[in-house]
C-alpha cells in the first residue's frame, strides 16, 4: 500500500570534530523518506525555495521518491545549522532559518488522499491535524512525530494529534516531559492513554522501547564503532520502520517488531556519513544483512 510523508526538506550545516558539511541535504521529510524507499514507494509532502539544488530533486526522483506533493516557492529553502563535540548524544543548534517552511501549509495531491499509510513528521500540530482532514480515507496506519518545541509551546493541539494516530514515535526526554515521569515504561503506558495505540520510545545509542498494551518489545541499537553524523537517525529509524510495514498484507506482533529492526538498521546505517551520504551507496542487501547480525547478536537459547 502507498505510504504518504508530511515533513520537512532542508539545507542543513554540520559541525563535528571530524568535519563540516555545508548546504548537505537534510529535514526529518528527506531522511524519513531515503531511508522507507528501500522497501516502498514513498510520497513525499514539503516545501523547498527556489536556491533549492535541483541535483537533490534528481536524486530523490531517482529513489522512488514521489515528488507531486513538493512545492518548491519563491524563497530561501529551510536552513539549519548544527553542532557535535565528541558526545555525539548532544548536538547545539547554532542557527536555524526557516525560509517558506515558516508559511508552509501542506496540500496533498489527489493520489495521496487515499494512502494506506501516513507519517506526520514532527512539524506543527496544527499542520498535522491540516493533512489528517485532508486525507478521503482513514489510512489503515497513521504515525507521527514530534518535538520539544511543540510540546512546550503547542501541546492542545499536539494531543489532539496523539487522538488520531495509531503509532507516536517519541525520544526519551519527550516522553518524560509529555508524561511527567520518569520511568520510560510508565511515560510510555500513560501516553498510550492520551490516544495512541503504540508508543515508540527513541534512545539514541542504547536502542528503543515499544509499547503496545499487551506486549512490550525492546530492541538494542546495532553496535558501532564509528558513529559520524547522528543527524536524522531518529527520522531514518521511522523510514526504515514505516517503510517495511507498508508493504505487510497484515500488520502483526511479529511483524511490527520485524519493523522495528529495520529501523534500527536504516538509523545504524545513516550516522555512519554525514547527511544521506550513506544512502547514497548503501543497497538492500547489506541491510537485510545488517538485520539478521542484529538477530545473531541478540539471540540466545533457553535451557
Amino acid at each position: 500500500m502507498s505510504l504518504v510523508v508530511v515533513g520537512s526538506i532542508a539545507l542543513d550545516t554540520v559541525i563535528n570534530p571530524f568535519k563540516k558539511a555545508v548546504d548537505a541535504l537534510g529535514g526529518s521529510g528527506t531522511y524519513f523518506s531515503y531511508a522507507a524507499s528501500y522497501f516502498n514507494e514513498v510520497r513525499l509532502v514539503g516545501v523547498v525555495g527556489r536556491d533549492f539544488p535541483v541535483k537533490y530533486l534528481k536524486e530523490m526522483k531517482s529513489r522512488d521518491i514521489d515528488l507531486a506533493g513538493l512545492e518548491i516557492v519563491d524563497g530561501p529553502t529551510f536552513r539549519w545549522t548544527g553542532e557535535y563535540k565528541f558526545d555525539m548524544n548532544v548536538r547545539e543548534t547554532k542557527k536555524l532559518a526557516l525560509g517558506v517552511f515558516a508559511d508552509f501549509k501542506p496540500v496533498l495531491p489527489a493520489a495521496y488522499k487515499k494512502a494506506g499509510y501516513l507519517f506526520l513528521g514532527n512539524i506543527n500540530p496544527g499542520l498535522q491535524l491540516d493533512v489528517l482532514k485532508q486525507m478521503e480515507t482513514r489510512p489503515a496506519l497513521v504515525a507521527c512525530d514530534t518535538i520539544d518545541f511543540y510540546i512546550k509551546t503547542d501541546l492542545q493541539k499536539l494531543l489532539k494529534v496523539f487522538k488520531n494516530v495509531d503509532i507516536l514515535f517519541i525520544n526519551d526526554s519527550e516522553a518524560r516531559e509529555i508524561s511527567g515521569v520518569s520511568n520510560l515504561i510508565t511515560a510510555g503506558k500513560k501516553i498510550m492513554k492520551l490516544g495512541p495505540k503504540m508508543v515508540i520510545i527513541k534512545k539514541g545509542e542504547h536502542g528503543c522501547l515499544l509499547m503496545a498494551g499487551s506486549w512490550n518489545f525492546a530492541a538494542p541499537a546495532y553496535p558501532l564503532e564509528n558513529v559520524f553524523d547522528p543527524t536524522g537517525a531518529g527520522d531514518s529509524f521511522a523510514g526504515g520502520f514505516m517503510g517495511y510495514i507498508s508493504t505487510i498484507r497484515k500488520v502483526s506482533e511479529a511483524e511490527i517488531k520485524r519493523a522495528l529492526i529495520f529501523g534500527t538498521v536504516t538509523a545504524s546505517y545513516c550516522v555512519e556519513k554525514f547527511s544521506v551520504d550513506r544512502f547514497r551507496t548503501l543497497t538492500k542487501p547489506q541491510i537485510d544483512r545488517r538485520f539478521r547480525e542484529i538477530k545473531k547478536i541478540t539471540h540466545f537459547d533457553t535451557v
